[in-house]
């Protein structure tokens, strides 16, 4: 078996919010593609993610927020029954279809068994090609494509169920992690490091630092050697007090320079370093334990490179 996990489920390809929307089954698509040309594939353990328990997400999510978003799903699928509308709104950019609520079980159960398998031994870490992405999920609020916090849920998941004392989150997507922060930012075993595009959606990250949350607001254009530098001097020293026994990433790669999502100038060699950083950090104090789970990304050649690069130093090949 492969020391990396690639977790994943054909139900997330099911879940589509219109046509032209960014955040389409095609991305899934696109990374599979890389991965088989490029060969990276044949370096992974394939693991089917299992759907994750209701009780399971309110580890991370109110009970009314689980239960509406069901509701929310029920409702749908009589309309579409009687002929009705396809899809469901629950924001303007954020919409369920009659397989969301089975693309958000599987997804959240990514991130939990990919948590489960990498603390049991059996891999020494994983990534998870999920969708719907999660970070700007909200204990009580979806938004910004995304329902349940899948990353937000896998450390709340690894500190209650599997009793670690402390772990980190490190967040690249080029929107801030907004919801993810709403989840964890008063738990103390929990430390969160992000960098993301500021002003920009969804307009928060604006807090100043706390003992748990390490906030990085870069302007539009800031290229991958300044974003570098920032990891250097503000996330390391932090991950590196902490000591996490285990760490997740939110993985999202929009702030590519070739994704109009955002304005930031990241490339490929940008996030394996970045990944680098994070896997010296896991093999000093985590005995290599990372779980990390796909967030944004949305120019589909550009995600399905950095992927493949990110893939590549999380395997070693």
């Amino acid at each position: 078996m492969s020391k990396t996990g690639y977790f994943t489920h054909p139900d997330c390809r099911k879940h589509e919010m219109g046509p032209g929307h960014p955040e389409c089954p095609e991305r899934l698509d696109a990374i599979e593609d890389r991965l088989l040309i490029s060969g990276v594939g044949d370096a992974l353990t394939r693991l089917e993610a299992p759907a994750a328990s209701v009780e399971e997400m309110e580890l991370a999510h109110g009970r009314m927020h689980v239960a509406a978003l069901r509701g929310l799903h029920d409702m749908l699928l009589e309309e579409v029954n009687a002929g009705g509308p396809r899809y469901s709104h629950v924001d303007p950019d954020t919409a369920m279809n009659a397989s969301t609520w089975s693309a958000i079980l599987r997804s959240a159960g990514a991130a939990m068994a990919a948590t489960d398998a990498v603390m049991a031994g059996e891999l020494e870490n994983a990534f998870c090609a999920i969708r719907p992405p999660g970070h700007h999920a909200c204990r009580d609020k979806a938004m910004g494509f995304c329902f349940v916090n899948n990353v937000a849920l896998a450390a709340k998941y690894a500190v209650e169920r599997h009793g670690l004392k402390r772990v980190a989150i490190a967040d690249f997507d080029v929107h801030h992690g907004n919801g993810t922060e709403d989840i964890v930012a008063d738990d103390p075993r929990i430390l969160m490091v992000s960098i993301y595009q500021h002003p920009f959606y969804p307009h928060g990250g604006a807090r100043p630092d706390t003992d748990t949350m390490v906030n990085v607001p870069v302007p539009a254009y800031t290229k991958g050697m300044d974003v570098r530098e920032l990891i250097d001097m503000l996330w390391l020293p932090r991950l590196e007090a902490h000591k996490p026994e285990m760490i997740f990433i939110s993985a999202g790669f929009d702030a590519h320079r070739e994704d109009d999502m955002g304005q930031l100038g990241l490339v490929e060699s940008d996030y394996a370093w970045i990944t680098e950083r994070l896997k010296d950090i896991a093999r000093r104090y985590s005995k290599g334990r990372i779980v990390s789970c796909l967030e944004g990304g949305y120019n589909l050649s550009a995600l399905a490179r950095s992927v493949e690069a990110h893939l590549r130093v999380l395997a070693d090949v």
